[in-house]
């Protein structure tokens, strides 16, 4: 019978606090560091890698992640778990496209089927791609112009990239823009070499990894967030036992899983008497790493965080849980929303206000406004899209 380590949930929470950098100590200001150390940047929208590495930095300026992007190419954007766009280390990228290219480019090439586009007309249009870009770097826009083609030439795009052919680089207008521009992989990263791992090794590396970033956690949690079946999890997990903790938390009734390396911090983990706050964007890893979330919200708030399909919205975090959720509206004045489930200790509640502050004037560059409100509107309820602005009828 294996032997299960007992641990209480607010320990929990605040190890995972320190391996995400979310505390003031584990705060750093080496962006290619968090990027390793929390799982990747989620990149889906625009906004939140910068916000995410704000929560998690001293000084961080926006034009600290596009230096490492653009100018030294540490990191790099790539389709990955779960079919979702990831900022990540580059000595990382060749594991994590082994380990689900398959996934990816299964899902990518059904979509450019489903625009129209054939093996044949994929094939030629790819080769003429690869001949416009060859030194250079173009947007969709420019390379639908020198193509002049019918065809869905983002759907192309995104397969070339999720096949290593091409690179997402910088934004065209800026870190709010959703449209990249695009480079041949090979000229962008030349020290990248996406061969030089086999998939079976890749996957087992990608499940070490996530539970190093996110243990403890439970086969579901692993199996959802790398899209692997739980059968290869399981088995990956047992080529390894002699690393691996089997942990109960008081109130969870999840079987849960820890890195031994991580049951050592714990052990040598301080305690503090002041709160951590936090306030994070939506699809932030720290809410997007676990497919059981009980650890960090209560059932009763779950439609106020995460809408019908997994989207987590922007939230404010107490030590480790979801108390509350924020909104950024620009206007003619900027605008910070904040909404709690619970009444706060007047200090806590203090602190939300002056991070709510600092980070409204991160996102404007200007002097904000702060609104709380007293309701909002569960997210399953609303239209498709509404966790990107959950306060917007405060």
């Amino acid at each position: 019978m294996v032997r299960a380590y007992s641990i209480d949930l607010n320990t929990v929470n605040q190890l995972v606090l320190r391996k995400q950098h979310l505390t003031d100590d584990t705060r750093i200001d080496k962006i290619v560091q968090i990027a390793r150390d929390i799982g990747g940047l989620h990149a889906t929208e625009p906004l939140t890698p910068y916000l995410s590495l704000y929560a998690r930095t001293r000084n961080f300026n926006k034009d600290h992640l596009d230096a490492e992007l653009h100018i030294k190419r540490s990191l790099a954007s790539i389709r990955y778990v779960r079919n979702t766009l990831y900022i990540l280390p580059k000595d990382m990228i060749p594991m994590a496209f082994a380990a689900t290219k398959q996934m990816v480019e299964k899902n990518s090439r059904g979509f450019a089927e489903f625009r129209g586009i054939s093996p044949e007309d994929y094939e030629a249009t790819s080769r003429s791609i690869l001949d416009i870009l060859r030194g250079k770097e173009m947007s969709i826009f420019e390379i639908k112009k020198a193509l002049n083609t019918h065809l869905n030439v983002p759907a192309i795009l995104n397969l070339m990239c999720d096949q290593g052919m091409l690179v997402r680089g910088r934004r065209e207008k800026g870190w709010e823009d959703r449209n990249h521009k695009y480079s041949i992989f090979n000229e962008y990263l030349p020290d990248v070499d996406l061969t030089n791992i086999e998939e079976s090794e890749a996957r087992t590396s990608l499940i070490e990894y996530y539970i190093h970033s996110f243990g403890p956690v439970t086969i579901n949690d692993i199996a959802w967030w790398t899209g692997l079946g739980k059968t290869e999890v399981r088995q990956a997990i047992g080529s390894n036992p002699g690393e691996m903790l089997h942990i109960e938390i008081s109130g969870v009734k999840s079987n849960l899983m820890l890195m031994r390396s991580d049951w050592n911090i714990l052990n040598n983990m301080g305690t503090s008497n002041v709160p951590v706050v936090n306030l994070l964007p939506r699809l932030d890893p720290y809410l997007m790493g676990y497919k059981e979330r009980q650890c960090y919200l209560d059932s009763e708030n779950y439609e106020m965080v995460f809408d019908r399909t997994g989207n987590a919205t922007s939230t404010i975090l107490v030590d480790g849980r979801v108390v509350g959720v924020w909104d950024y509206d620009k206007g003619d004045i900027p605008l910070v929303k904040t909404y709690l489930f619970e009444e706060m200790d007047e200090s806590v509640h203090n602190r939300i206000r002056s991070e709510a502050r600092k980070l409204g004037e991160f996102i404007s560059g200007k002097e904000i406004q702060l609104r709380e409100c007293d309701s909002m509107v569960p997210l399953p309820r609303r239209t498709a899209g509404g966790f990107m602005s959950p306060l917007r009828d405060c």
